[in-house]
C-alpha cells in the first residue's frame, strides 16, 4: 500500500513511517514542521504542505496515488487548548474537514485518524473501554471527539471507512535510537523524568501525593510508540473488510504510578533523579487505564513492550543522544 502519513515528521508519526517503511509499504509524509522535525522524515518522502491550505494539500493528492490516509496534525496541549480554543477547533476540526474534502476528491477511503484518550473527560471506572461515555473537559478533548462524529456521519454519507484510535499516554523510542520524542514544551512525564535525569528542564515536579493509589500518585497507561504504529497498520488492514466508522482504545492495560515510573528511570539511567512533591492539578483522574480488549479481538493487535523498564530504556537510549 501507498500511504499518506500526515504529521509524519511529529512523534507519533515518524515512528509510523519507519514502522509502513519496515513492513514493504510506501509512504508520503505531509507535514507543516511547525512542530514536527524534518530531520526525522526519511529523505525524499517529505511533503510541506497545511491542512488549513487546501489548496496545498490538493496538490500533494494530485502527485500521488494513495491507498490509505493516517492522520496524525494536531495541536495537542491540554492547558493551551483552554486559554486558545478557536485555534484548537480550527486546526483540529477545520483542518480535519479540509483532509477529508480532498481524499473525497481524489477518491480515497481509507483514514485512520488519531484520537485520545481526552474525549473521555473524568472517567467512571479506572478500566476504560470503548463504551464508557465521552464527556472530554477541555477544547482538545473536545476538537478529538467533534472529529470523531464527523467521521460516524461521513460514512453513509460518502462511503468513507475510518478508524479512530484512542490512545492513552504514548511513550518511547525506536529502539535503534535514532528518533524519538521531543516536544516544545515537553508536558509528558517519561521524556521530563529523563531529562531531569540529564540535568536538564526546569525542576520535575510529581503533582499530588494523596490519591488513593498504592503510594499516592496518579496511575497512567503507558503504550510503547512503536505499539501504536503497528494498531494504526492493523486498522488500515481491518477497514479492507470493515465499511464504516470504528474506535478502538489502546493501552498498555496496566498502570503505573507516576513514582514507579520515576524509579523505573533511576534504575535504568543510574541516575539521582530528584523531584518536587507539589499539590494535585485540577481534573487529574487518580488512574487512568485503557481496557484495550476490543483491539486485540478484532485488529489482532498484540503490544510487544509491556514492561514499563523496557519502554523507558528504549526512550533514554534516544535522550542520551540529544543535546538540549
Amino acid at each position: 500500500m501507498k500511504i499518506l502519513v500526515c504529521g509524519g515528521a511529529g512523534y507519533i508519526g515518524s515512528h509510523m513511517v519507519r514502522y509502513l517503511l519496515e513492513q514493504g509499504h510506501e509512504a508520503v509524509v505531509l507535514d507543516n514542521l511547525s512542530t514536527g522535525h524534518a530531520a526525522s522524515v526519511p529523505e525524499g518522502l517529505l511533503e510541506t504542505a497545511d491542512l488549513l491550505v487546501p489548496s496545498s494539500l490538493e496538490a500533494v493528492f494530485a502527485r500521488h496515488r494513495f491507498d490509505g490516509v493516517i492522520h496524525f496534525c494536531a495541536r495537542s496541549l491540554v492547558g493551551e487548548s483552554v486559554a486558545q480554543p478557536y485555534s484548537y477547533y480550527e486546526n483540529n476540526v477545520v483542518g480535519t474537514l479540509n483532509l477529508l474534502q480532498a481524499m473525497q476528491k481524489a477518491g480515497v477511503s481509507r483514514l485512520v485518524f488519531s484520537s485520545t484518550a481526552a474525549v473521555f473527560g473524568n472517567p467512571d471506572t479506572s478500566l476504560i473501554d470503548e463504551e464508557h461515555p465521552a464527556r472530554p473537559i477541555n477544547p482538545y478533548g473536545a476538537s478529538k471527539l467533534m472529529v470523531e462524529r464527523v467521521l460516524a456521519d461521513a460514512g453513509p454519507a460518502y462511503g468513507l471507512r475510518s478508524v479512530a484510535l484512542r490512545y492513552f499516554n504514548a511513550a518511547g523510542a525506536d529502539p535503534q535510537g535514532d528518533i524519538g520524542e521531543s516536544h516544545q514544551p515537553e508536558t509528558h512525564l517519561i521524556p521530563n523524568v529523563l531529562r531531569a535525569a540529564l540535568g536538564q528542564g526546569g525542576g520535575l515536579k510529581v503533582f499530588g501525593s494523596d490519591y488513593p493509589t498504592r503510594d499516592g500518585t496518579c496511575v497512567r497507561d503507558y503504550v510503547h510508540v512503536n505499539d501504536l504504529a503497528s494498531a494504526h497498520l492493523l486498522a488500515l488492514q481491518y477497514m479492507g473488510s470493515q465499511e464504516g466508522a470504528h474506535t478502538f482504545n489502546l493501552g498498555n492495560g496496566q498502570g503505573f504510578t507516576v513514582l514507579e515510573v520515576i524509579e523505573a528511570s533511576r534504575r535504568i539511567t543510574r541516575h539521582a533523579i530528584d523531584f518536587e512533591q507539589v499539590a494535585r492539578r485540577p481534573g487529574d483522574p487518580a488512574i487512568l487505564v485503557a481496557s484495550s480488549e476490543k483491539a486485540r479481538r478484532l485488529l489482532g493487535w498484540r503490544p510487544q513492550f509491556t514492561d514499563i523498564g523496557e519502554i523507558i530504556e528504549t526512550a533514554w537510549r534516544w535522550h542520551q543522544s540529544q543535546a538540549y
